[in-house]
């Protein structure tokens, strides 16, 4: 399989604007195994060893939530890639074999002391994904802990137990229409054992996966150097599979982010979708185009 025949390619219609594109998840797997994955997890483990502030934080009052996802995501390996993941328990000890990378890891399941780091840590170095956990709490969302390699243009450590409207307020227009009011009310209903599956897109120079703020230095220069001869190459699709689950016990969410980039040059292998691209980049307002990242390519160029 290509990289254009397994791309999520996130358009359906000829236009788009803000909305709630969330769909339910079917099936219900929290986590990818695709053909990049050995390079992704050790592009994954180094970051986490050169820029672990950037990578990782948590409140302390989410350790109990991480215990759930690390249970929720190793069920999902198991079960959806049991050629790739065996899980054995004995009482409280747990062995993982990542077969594809070909290592075991004995912990005690709830005890952090065991595991390499924090507990989101411990198996997000195991998946292609970031995992970002939500307490919900006085009527409202807070980011309370994230395991957040491969960001797109935002800080993890600057975002911590922000409430989920202060995350997306450098959105313009973001809360037009009240749509910010009734995505946060749709999550907030979001039930146990009916995730759901949303998409996001933006357009960024090079093929970096990780676009964090405190990166910007390092990876914003390559926007001056697009020019109308390698456009095609340079300028990537980036895809961001974002998924949603109700944890049992703190009632939390999980969100899984599966990034994948697509450079317009193999986008173009595509007819339709690049019709439908130009299309939809052709009548999106201004302030779109902005947030989306194709302002700032295109007065380059």
């Amino acid at each position: 399989m290509n990289k254009i025949d397994s791309f999520p390619y996130p358009f359906k219609e000829n236009s788009y604007r803000y909305s709630n594109n969330s769909i339910i998840l079917n099936p219900p797997n929290s986590i990818e195994i695709t053909s990049k994955y050995e390079n992704e997890i050790l592009l994954k483990r180094t970051l986490l060893k050169t820029s672990p502030s950037h990578c990782y934080q948590a409140l302390p009052t989410s350790f109990e939530a991480q215990w759930e996802i690390v249970e929720l995501v190793l069920n999902h390996l198991i079960t959806f890639y049991p050629h790739y993941f065996e899980l054995h328990k004995r009482n409280g000890n747990w062995i993982l074999h990542n077969k594809i990378l070909k290592e075991e890891e004995h912990f005690i399941f709830g005890d952090s002391s065991s595991v390499n780091g924090e507990p989101m840590n411990f198996i997000g170095k195991h998946v292609q994904e970031d995992l970002l956990y939500m307490a919900q709490r006085d009527a409202d969302l807070y980011l309370d802990a994230g395991h957040l390699c491969f960001p797109s243009n935002w800080s993890l450590a600057f975002k911590l137990g922000m409430r989920f409207k202060e995350i997306h307020e450098p959105i313009p227009r973001f809360n037009e229409k009240s749509l910010d009011d009734r995505i946060l009310r749709f999550i907030k209903n979001i039930d146990q054992g009916n995730p759901w599956t949303r998409k996001n897109w933006s357009l960024m120079a090079g093929d970096r996966l990780d676009t964090s703020l405190e990166t910007f230095e390092v990876w914003g220069k390559e926007r001056k150097n697009v020019t109308h001869e390698n456009v095609g190459q340079i300028v990537h699709l980036r895809v961001e599979v974002q998924k949603l689950f109700r944890l049992p016990v703190s009632n939390g969410l999980l969100f899984t982010i599966h990034t994948h980039l697509l450079s317009l040059e193999q986008l173009s292998l595509n007819k339709v979708w690049l019709k439908q691209f130009y299309t939809i980049l052709s009548e999106l307002p201004e302030y779109i185009l902005a947030i989306k990242g194709y302002l700032h390519i295109k007065t380059l160029y």
